[in-house]
């Protein structure tokens, strides 16, 4: 697969280089057409029309006539995209709509996905997290409408997933910053734009319907999932009183269901008794889920400018989403439970790859996930337009967003605590990494709840099920003020200077219960051993081997009093895990804004610098040391940290333009990621590992502890990027108004296709290191819920304590080509025809203390390859798209250096969509749209000890179609 991505990009090379030798031709041989539009081109001149652009090219001039850009479908994107990327003043990458309320694409994660340097990391199903030049969603910071975005999750990272794709116009990621750019990412700026209804020049409005489904069936049924689904959207734009008052207003109505077949093996232990030195499936948990996550949401925009002196801009969003997941299979404890290896397995390059387990007693897992989040966006932006020289702009935006989750586990099997009777399994490692098994038992006689394996032993409780139910609230407030002084000579076209302030506070917290059988406990006599239930016959998990089981609602047996849920205390689960975070940033700059001339060569761009002043806090729990457990409680102390720094962060983007269609951009900046928020929590969780209850290895010990530093800094970095582009037409010829001149960039240079060629180089420093450790004597926090015998038994009072500090080290430079290449370029009868093409390869360097040997980046794949080849005409449009990701490695080092390996494989998905549009008669109007996405089936799967074979993680999606139908009002 390596060499085939190889292959294209040489490919890709190849036909760039053609196509410039065949352009160049084709120019001589269309003078004589061209005589025409320069002669239009010269009667502007005449008429003193200004037919160049801020940097000295050429405005293209032709008899087209667009009224504000009126182009559509993808081919328009494509433009618009490009005419976007040429006329930034830094390096950036871009994606537009095809039309009001259509981004290409399934979902706003899966279309910036594709643009080059950029990868998309695949959650539940569905595209949600970016990967920026290697770097993962920690490194990034996404924006709406210039204002900085809150997260969903329990840190800093934006779910992309979250936000309704028609809702934008217009999606730039900045890969260089400015200094104007308040809320910038170390690695890139997402900044999603909305419609501006003042900047359309008239009423717009279009509606979309679709149909979902999954090609895999219902793999857990039950309430409030499904396999199939819809997404409702409509966008309205209106103009009032003479074209100063403008309103969008959006609405979004999903459903959008996913079919995930997991499997989660335990690990590899080697067991030299039995197996002979060989590795072996250590236990698996194993799921056959059905997800659905259903979203309304709403946009609102109004704009009023009354007259040249004043626009303002208010932008309001609202998206209620909720998820839910029914979790149906089995958990097999192994090597690693009470299950016993037979002789006469087959081993291979030292992993067994087939054999037979006996004495094995399941665990039949029925779990419940729902996720329930609110995010809520307001954003007022006021322009003042003061003078000839003098413009001012005040912008407030406030971002929330709160979230509740329940993930509830349930577990039944054959017998209390491997009591009830066990069965004989044969398991073979398939080629592609699935642990497929050969039952014996029939699964749907003989099943109690119960806990099967006695986890809640440790804990004195019958542990049937266990519960966590987090809760996030996350808000963001910014407040900006910037003024622009603009000069009429000189090389600065213009100077800006203003001032930033942002606060934001992040709140995560927990409850967590064992699910028991009435509650009591196992050294009192009172706890309840099983208890029958109603149940149905499934099968979660034939894909694998296990025909049927029984299947239940865990939610119904808590409701009836069957499951009853007790707190945890001294658990080898986070105690305490909740927690408080405080952020402020205060953030002055300037920016001077180049335009001008280096002899024959045009130059233009931007430098300046910020300096931002942060204060931050963080407040936790840890338990208080020699405490006792009392009830099912223990004693807890509030701890609480802070720190503020200051932070200088230049910034340079020059770009000097070599003729009308080449560019040379470098920029060099400093720029920073700040550390997750739940890294800054303070808290000290102490874990209980009643496992290792006689381990005398202070690394494999009874206590550990972890926490976070409310002293923890930003990772920083200076980032060095430089890219040549080529644009092989001047663009599509479009005659613009003097409206569509100013707000449109497509009229300022056109579009059309471009070769570009980059590298980058990021030097990383203060990197966040996550498991610094050290050693500690927990003799203070005895007994931790032990009874006497157990103390007694007790190999170590020594454990580790690990947290994060920043100490780490290290780069991440890369090169990536991109080709966008509209066949007519080479032969106008492939006019319609055209490619996208780009590849990116990144390497990267990571070194703690402690251990020299430099790791990799987590999180980084050393190749991105995306193709994309399209057809459009007349109204019919059709495109397949490849996206391949390399497998990347991911690395943590932990107590005296030791280092951990996780690798998640690579692979291709690909999509495909074909529709058509009505541009007369009675529909006109009206697109029939057909697509389909994952239409390879790949499977996600991460490994260890770089073998494929030791498969950590194994899932598979299905492919997902839709079908639909789209109107723009005419």
């Amino acid at each position: 697969m390596l060499n085939l991505k190889r292959n294209l990009l040489s490919a890709a090379l190849a036909s760039a280089m053609f196509m410039v030798a065949t352009h160049a031709q084709a120019d001589a041989a269309t003078a004589a057409g061209q005589q025409s539009s320069d002669s239009s081109q010269s009667s502007d001149q005449a008429a003193g029309k200004d037919t160049k652009t801020a940097d000295g090219k050429q405005r293209p001039s032709s008899a087209t006539k667009l009224q504000s850009v009126e182009v559509s479908g993808f081919i328009s994107s494509l433009e618009n995209s490009t005419a976007v990327k040429r006329n930034a003043d830094s390096i950036v990458e871009a994606v537009s709509a095809e039309q009001i309320g259509k981004l290409p694409g399934v979902s706003i994660a899966d279309t910036l996905g594709r643009l080059p340097g950029l990868a998309v990391q695949t959650v539940s199903g569905r595209p949600q997290v970016l990967t920026i030049h290697g770097l993962g969603p920690d490194f990034s910071t996404a924006l709406v409408n210039g204002g900085q975005q809150v997260s969903t999750s329990n840190n800093r990272d934006v779910q992309f997933d979250q936000y309704p794709s028609s809702w934008f116009n217009t999606v730039v990621v900045h890969l260089s910053p400015s200094a104007n750019l308040i809320g910038q990412g170390l690695a890139g700026t997402v900044d999603m734009q909305t419609i501006r209804p003042l900047e359309k020049s008239k009423p717009e409005a279009a509606l979309n319907a679709r149909y979902v489904w999954n090609d895999m069936s219902e793999l857990s049924p039950g309430k409030g999932v499904s396999n199939k689904g819809y997404n409702l959207n409509g966008v309205w734009v209106n103009q009032f009183a003479d074209h100063t008052m403008g309103v969008t207003l959006g609405v979004d109505f999903e459903s959008n269901p996913a079919e995930i077949q997991h499997q989660a093996p335990w690990g590899y232990p080697t067991d030299n008794s039995v197996a002979a030195g060989n590795g072996v499936v250590g236990g698996a948990k194993n799921y056959g889920i059905s997800d659905t996550m259903k979203r309304n949401g709403l946009l609102a925009t109004f704009q009023w400018e009354p007259n040249e002196h004043y626009t303002g801009t208010i932008d309001m969003t609202y998206d209620n989403f909720k998820e839910v997941q029914q979790a149906k299979g089995m958990e097999l404890p192994l090597a690693w439970g009470s299950a016993t290896l037979q002789p006469g397995y087959t081993a291979s390059n030292g992993l067994i790859t087939s054999g037979t387990y006996t004495t094995l007693s399941p665990v039949i897992r029925n779990d419940y996930n729902q996720t329930s989040a609110r995010v809520y966006n307001l954003n007022w932006d006021n322009k003042f337009h003061i003078n000839d020289n003098w413009s001012a702009d005040l912008v407030g935006n406030y971002s929330r967003a709160t979230r509740r989750d329940i993930n509830l586990e349930s577990y039944s099997g054959l017998g209390f605590n491997k009591s009830g009777p066990t069965d004989t399994i044969g398991f073979v490692e398939q080629g592609n990494g699935l642990l497929y098994v050969n039952p014996s038992y029939d699964y749907t006689n003989g099943i109690v709840l119960t806990d099967p394996q006695g986890w809640g032993g440790g804990n004195d409780v019958v542990q049937a099920g266990f519960i966590n139910a987090p809760h996030t609230v996350d808000y963001l407030a910014n407040l900006k003020l910037a003024v622009e002084r603009d000069f009429v000579s000189g090389p600065f076209s213009s100077l800006e200077f203003g001032v930033a302030r942002s606060e934001r506070h992040k709140t995560y917290h927990i409850d967590q219960s064992f699910l028991t059988l009435g509650g009591g406990t196992i050294s009192g006599g009172s706890a309840v051993t099983s208890a029958p239930f109603s149940g149905s016959t499934c099968s979660p998990l034939a894909w694998m081997g296990i025909s049927r089981q029984l299947c239940y609602d865990p939610l119904a047996e808590i409701a009836n009093g069957t499951l009853v849920g007790v707190p945890t205390f001294g658990s080898s689960l986070n105690t305490p895990p909740d927690w408080k975070t405080k952020e402020k940033v205060l953030t002055p700059y300037f920016q001077f804004n180049l335009d001008t001339y280096l002899g024959n060569v045009s130059l233009r761009g931007n430098f300046g610098v910020q300096m931002q002043h942060t204060s931050q806090y963080g407040e936790g729990e840890r338990v208080a040391p020699g405490s006792a457990v009392t009830g099912n409680t223990i004693t807890l102390i509030p701890v609480k940290g802070s720190t503020s720094y200051n932070k200088y962060l230049p910034s340079a983007n020059l770009i000097f333009g070599l003729t009308q269609d080449d560019d040379f951009r470098v920029s060099a900046a400093r720029t920073l990621a700040r550390p997750r928020m739940d890294q800054m929590n303070p808290s000290v969780t102490v874990h209980s590992h009643i496992d290792k209850l006689a381990s005398t290895d202070p690394n494999q010990a009874y206590f550990s502890a972890d926490g976070g530093n409310a002293k923890l800094k930003p990772t920083m970095a200076d980032n060095y990027n430089v890219s040549y582009e080529h644009y092989f037409s001047g663009g599509s010829g479009f005659q613009c108004s003097s409206s569509d001149q100013k707000n449109s960039d497509l009229c300022r240079t056109g579009g059309g296709g471009y070769f570009a060629v980059s590298g980058y180089f990021i030097a990383l420093h203060d990197y966040i290191n996550p498991n610094s450790a050290f050693l500690y004597d927990f003799s203070s926090f005895l007994p931790f819920g032990l009874t006497p015998a157990q103390v007694a038994q007790l190999g170590t009072t020594l454990g580790t304590v690990s947290g994060p500090l920043n100490n780490g080290r290290g780069y991440v430079k890369g090169a990536q080509v991109t080709l966008n290449l509209p066949f007519n370029l080479i032969a106008q009868p492939l006019d319609g025809f055209g490619t996208i093409l780009t590849a990116n390869r990144t390497k990267s360097s990571l070194v703690y203390p402690g251990n020299p040997n430099p790791i990799t980046v987590p999180g980084l794949s050393k190749w991105v390859a995306n193709g994309t080849l399209y057809y459009q005409h007349a109204g019919f449009e059709a495109r397949i798209s490849d996206s391949y990701r390399s497998s990347f490695l991911g690395e943590v080092s932990g107590i005296s250096a030791s280092r951990i390996e996780q690798t998640v494989g690579g692979g291709s998905t690909y999509d495909a969509q074909v529709s058509y549009t009505f541009d007369h008669g009675p529909l006109n109007g009206l697109t029939v749209i057909a697509q389909g996405s994952n239409l390879s089936n790949k499977i996600f799967t991460t490994y260890q000890n770089n073998d494929p074979r030791q498969v950590l993680t194994w899932e598979r999606y299905g492919r997902r179609y839709e079908v639909g139908v789209s109107y723009k009002f005419q």
